[in-house]
């Protein structure tokens, strides 16, 4: 369940923590955040846990554009006249979502550099990781993107203190990740484990050693 309450200062480490209007919205795991076609009037900022980007094409075919954690930004596109989602977003663990109208988020851009900031650096990052994740779909084996992947997640579940992220996602998740099926990430975990890159002990744990597959 959801709980809308309507806070205009946000707690923690937030840097939109004075943002007058702001509404803490706080979802379950797999609870939808937007979808793809709605109206697109608000703008969301991750105060705490992760979000699965995702889109569908007009020929019914889905994929998982991205995961984002901490202080990443979603529904965004509606700051540059976009009035409909071109994705849908979902909550993969607990998480706490700011949300922000349009003409708030525009009005702060224009007057705290720190926010216009944020952002850009903000979207800067993102289409790194974009050009990264395409390169390595052209370029490496399903293998390989599966390994790149949980060396991502297990570094993000250290630098936010949320070793559970592994634990949440499912291998079909993972599959829509990494372009692949499900069958195929299930073999290469279970290679991974073999050769001692990972352990399954209550949860996924991903040891540095996993690197090496990246180097070959």
């Amino acid at each position: 369940m959801k709980s809308r309450d309507g806070q205009t200062i946000g707690g923690g480490n937030s840097f939109l923590r004075l943002v007058p209007g702001k509404k803490i919205v706080k979802y379950s795991p797999e609870e939808v955040i937007f979808s793809q076609g709605a109206p697109c009037t608000e703008v969301n900022y991750i105060e705490e846990g992760l979000v699965k980007l995702t889109t569908v094409s007009t020929r019914g075919r889905g994929a998982v554009l991205g995961i984002l954690g901490h202080g990443g930004f979603l529904g965004e596109d509606c700051l540059s006249g976009e009035t409909h989602h071109q994705t849908s977003a979902v909550a993969l663990v607990p998480s706490s979502i700011s949300v922000i109208k349009r003409r708030t988020m525009l009005r702060l851009i224009e007057q705290d550099r720190s926010v216009a900031a944020h952002l850009i650096e903000f979207l800067l990052r993102r289409n790194r990781r974009i050009e990264e994740d395409l390169i390595d779909r052209v370029f490496n084996s399903s293998e390989k993107r599966l390994a790149r992947t949980l060396l991502l997640l297990s570094e993000h579940g250290k630098r936010t203190g949320s070793p559970y992220i592994l634990e949440r996602l499912s291998q079909d998740t993972l599959a829509d990740m990494v372009g692949t099926t499900r069958s195929r990430v299930n073999f290469f975990m279970n290679k991974f484990r073999k050769l001692g890159f990972i352990r399954y002990n209550g949860g996924v744990k991903v040891y540095s050693s996993l690197q090496s597959l990246l180097q070959d």
